[in-house]
């Protein structure tokens, strides 16, 4: 097993469990999600999106490779589930601010 920061780890075992309240705890409250071209910001348009994403595509996270960066880290893993492409490996590039993530984008 790859050694990750514990709120990476929670994060992928929040998404592994379809959990998006546990997701959700890992961002700060003004947190920004960049997805499939779509902008979520703030906590409550977090969840909503990502207990969207968990009903329609029941994705689970396998940890590739994580890279620390500047002030945050690009975490690339392989993901799948029930959306066409599966699985596909994309890369979560992360911005952190007190030990939460302030802005996650995710491409392929």
């Amino acid at each position: 097993m790859m050694n990750l920061p514990k709120l990476i780890s929670d994060l992928i075992a929040a998404q592994n469990n379809l959990d998006a309240v546990a997701y959700t705890a890992c961002f700060s409250e003004t947190a920004v999600v960049f997805d499939e071209g779509k902008t979520h910001t703030g906590r409550t348009a977090i969840q909503k999106w990502i207990e969207k994403s968990n009903k329609e595509n029941q994705t689970v996270l396998r940890p590739v490779s994580y890279k620390e960066a500047e002030n945050g880290a690009v975490l690339k893993a392989e993901i799948s589930g029930t959306f066409p492409g599966s699985p596909a490996v994309l890369s979560f590039h992360m911005v952190y601010q007190e030990g939460l993530i302030k802005s996650l984008k995710i491409n392929g």
